[in-house]
């Protein structure tokens, strides 16, 4: 890193018992062509050698500052790199992830030169040993971003808010630092949650007044760490504590902005909440269900849950959403057995609403299948 105090980039990597991966992820962080960075390494509590990993590399690289503390969660991690980063960007590099040499270098050159909040990349999916249900691949490209949004150039959010409903990837993202300050910008700190990326990066979407996408990938997001949270089927409930949230944040912080982003939460929450049901085991599900039901209701009763016609279907929901989003808050008994169907056949099917709810039920199933002809 050159003398002054102030590198272009500071790269935060947060770090707990990642020994595995740590030493690819952090030889992409030190082969990076942009040189002027900083390595924010936040060791949140390590009981393996992760901490010896980081401590060699730091050893022989002089950019990378360490972050060593008591086991607090991911979200306490994250909120202390941001404190102490003193770049003019900030970008993000999970410990069992890795990226390209030239991200930081592309990422910075963009920001600088359209004066960016925050710039957007797509990625790819990476596992260690390419098996069949990727097509026998290490990597497969991974469009959070498409063609159409990467040609809309410098906008707000706001105004065109499909990247709501995209995957968070707060780690293909590069974000100005004064604009995470300014506009208080952190995560959740719960000890022990998981996707704490959900507020964040709505957050940061909601007020970035200067945003821009960019079609090519440069981190590769791991998929066969069995430690991910989300292959951890006993955190239910965090997503809920996401979105309340983005709840507190549009009441208390930016009320200025709930008229317009509230039908946007609202249609984020039932897309977030519906890949977290899909997620869980049959028992988790049912335990999940009444949950999704009540905050289902509480939108469509706070009149958040719209259908919109034409161009502007963006901003609300799809006619089918919307009735699949009323079933859910107005009667999950029949949508849990709906979905726990399973593929069994015309007369498994038949025998599972029967037992489920008896006649009524099998009757509104033909009733279904026959208004979606």
């Amino acid at each position: 890193m050159s003398d002054t105090k102030t590198p272009l980039v500071s790269l935060l990597v947060p770090i707990c018992n990642v020994e595995q991966y740590l030493e690819q992820c952090l030889e992409s962080a030190v082969s990076q062509t942009l040189k002027d960075i900083e390595i924010i390494c936040i060791n949140d509590g390590s009981t393996d050698g992760s901490l010896a990993i980081i401590q060699s590399f730091a050893a022989r690289d002089p950019r990378i500052r360490i972050i060593d503390k008591p086991n607090s969660g991911y979200g306490d991690s994250m909120n202390k790199g941001i404190e102490a980063a003193r770049g003019t960007y900030i970008a993000i590099l999970e410990s069992d992830d890795f990226m390209e040499p030239e991200a930081l270098e592309y990422m910075a050159g963009r920001c600088e030169a359209e004066q960016l909040d925050l710039l957007k990349c797509n990625f790819w999916l990476y596992w260690s040993k390419p098996g069949i249900e990727q097509f026998n691949r290490h990597n497969l490209y991974f469009s959070a971003v498409s063609p159409e949004m990467v040609l809309m150039g410098v906008h707000r959010a706001i105004d065109v808010p499909e990247i709501f409903w995209a995957k968070a990837s707060i780690w293909s993202v590069m974000y100005r630092r004064s604009f995470l300050n300014e506009h208080g910008i952190r995560f959740l700190p719960t000890p022990g949650a998981s996707f704490q990326d959900t507020s964040f990066s709505f957050k940061a979407f909601a007020c970035a007044e200067r945003l821009a996408y960019s079609s090519r990938a440069f981190l590769h997001y791991r998929q066969d760490n069995e430690k991910s949270s989300v292959n951890n089927p006993g955190k239910v409930f965090c997503v809920c504590d996401e979105h309340e949230e983005i709840e507190r944040f549009l009441n208390e912080d930016r009320p200025d902005l709930k008229p317009e982003l509230d039908c946007i939460r609202a249609k984020m929450k039932y897309y977030n909440f519906h890949w977290n049901l899909y997620r869980l085991s049959d028992e988790l599900r049912l335990e999940f269900l009444p949950r999704f039901s009540a905050e289902m209701r509480k939108e469509f009763e706070a009149g958040n849950m719209q259908v919109v016609e034409g161009d502007m279907a963006r901003y609300g929901f799809f006619k089918e959403e919307l009735e699949e989003a009323r079933c859910i808050a107005y009667d999950s008994k029949f949508y849990g057995v709906k979905f726990t169907c399973g593929n069994t056949g015309k007369l498994g099917t038949l025998m599972h609403y029967l037992k489920a709810g008896g006649p009524g039920y099998v009757a509104r199933v033909f009733a279904d299948k026959a208004g979606s002809r």
